[in-house]
């Protein structure tokens, strides 16, 4: 499966040290170059397996900056561009554009619903725990209750 990522996940996938979920889960991860920048702030180095492109259709990512910060915008473009099986995005108003565009979208909750899923993480309760903790990753309460029970995993009382 070949997804173009916005930054949310792959950073704090970086900040728990297992971006290697990303490379088990999907076949190529691609960036445009505004989520290399962003993800450059706070990263000396990006892991070697995650590519960086160029989005051609600038004027589509314009169009988009007026409801999304340009590493949404240019995801969202190139995800389109490329015909990517997925987007990797957690930004509710990213989401919503991209799905009425035709992109099928996953969160990086829902990424790691699908690594439990195939046996690549033992917890799902504890991989979402480090998120919290060390990354800030915030899920509702009844998204994370939901993730759980697809899981077989109770939730914490």
């Amino acid at each position: 499966m070949i997804v173009v990522s916005d930054t949310t996940a792959i950073t704090s996938l970086l900040k728990i040290q297992r971006p290697d979920l990303l490379r088990s889960l999907f076949s190529e991860i691609i960036i445009p170059d505004a989520v290399a920048r962003e993800l450059a702030r706070r990263h000396p180095a990006l892991p070697a397996f995650i590519q960086v492109r160029y989005v051609r259709e600038q004027a589509a990512v314009t169009a988009l900056m007026g409801r999304l910060d340009p590493g949404e915008a240019e995801a969202i473009t190139l995800a389109k561009e490329t015909e990517a099986d997925a987007l990797l995005i957690d930004d509710r108003e990213g989401r919503v554009i991209a799905e009425a565009m035709g992109i099928r979208c996953l969160g990086l909750a829902g990424a790691m619903l699908l690594a439990r899923q195939l046996g690549l993480i033992s917890s799902l309760t504890e991989i979402l725990t480090e998120l919290e903790l060390r990354a800030n990753f915030r899920l509702a309460e009844n998204i994370r209750t939901r993730l759980l029970d697809l899981a077989d995993e109770s939730p914490p009382p």
